[in-house]
């Protein structure tokens, strides 16, 4: 059993429709690629698994139980946690304060009576737990830095550590290496394939920076205006001629083969 299905899945807006029928089914430890020209109904498909829009029809399922309609702060807490396209962080506050923003709110803990009341307690506990996130993502040393004042590089490292805090199961990734100098891509899909194989997670990426999907993606997706156009293993998605036709085009191709 697939440790995530989306079983004939729609979303309509309207009389549009911005999924139709997709099937998806992605395994335990996998790091499947979802990808699409624009308006090929990516992100409609993350916000509908993450519970920010309703299904119009069809079935979500994690672990074997349908998580289909619930709230996001539900599906979260069941293992499902995304990262968004802008980084969603309070810019004013220091790397550690971010991350610990999210371990209380993981742990239903009271952290802004924490840090705008008159207890000035932080939980030991949770602080520990965050320090390890922040160094496991490489920020250790920045972890007294206010999020605003962070490289765009490092912002989106910290917003992957936000997420981390969360303690999910199934890492829903998008675009996380938007806006990356070549050396930043590197260092960021070190740290996904880090993240894969040393926390047990499952990761679910959009993006559109094809090299990086090629090379590290286990299987890939590939929608068209709402539908599944073809899926299959990096190799097989490059030689797809329906694929190359609607998506990719010749020269990327000759590129990414090169």
């Amino acid at each position: 059993m697939a440790m995530f299905e989306v079983r004939s899945l729609c979303k309509n807006f309207g009389g549009l429709a911005a999924i139709s029928q997709l099937n998806l089914e992605v395994d335990e430890g996998e790091i499947r690629g979802v990808i699409g020209p624009n308006g090929a109904g990516k992100t409609t498909l993350f916000n509908v698994i993450c519970g920010v829009y309703k299904p119009t029809k069809g079935k979500i399922a994690y672990q074997g139980k349908e998580i289909s309609g619930l709230k996001s702060s539900q599906i979260a807490e069941r293992g499902v946690v995304r990262t968004f396209q802008r980084t969603a962080l309070f810019h004013h506050f220091t790397v550690l304060d971010n991350v610990l923003v999210a371990r209380h709110l993981q742990a239903r803990g009271g952290f802004f009576r924490t840090i705008f009341g008159t207890n000035r307690r932080i939980d030991i506990e949770q602080e520990k737990k965050a320090l390890e996130i922040i160094d496991f993502m490489g920020l250790s040393d920045l972890k007294d830095e206010l999020a605003d004042n962070l490289p765009h590089g490092h912002q989106r490292a910290l917003g992957i550590a936000v997420a981390l805090a969360s303690e999910p199961k199934l890492l829903m990734l998008d675009e996380p290496v938007t806006g990356m100098d070549p050396t930043e891509t590197q260092h960021m899909t070190g740290l996904i394939k880090k993240i894969r194989d040393e926390r047990a997670m499952t990761i679910l990426l959009v993006e559109h920076d094809m090299k990086v999907v090629m090379g590290i993606c286990d299987k890939i997706s590939v929608l068209n205006f709402g539908k599944k156009l073809a899926e299959g293993l990096p190799k097989q998605i490059l030689e797809n001629p329906d694929v190359i036709e609607a998506y990719l085009g010749g020269e990327d191709v000759v590129a990414l083969l090169g």
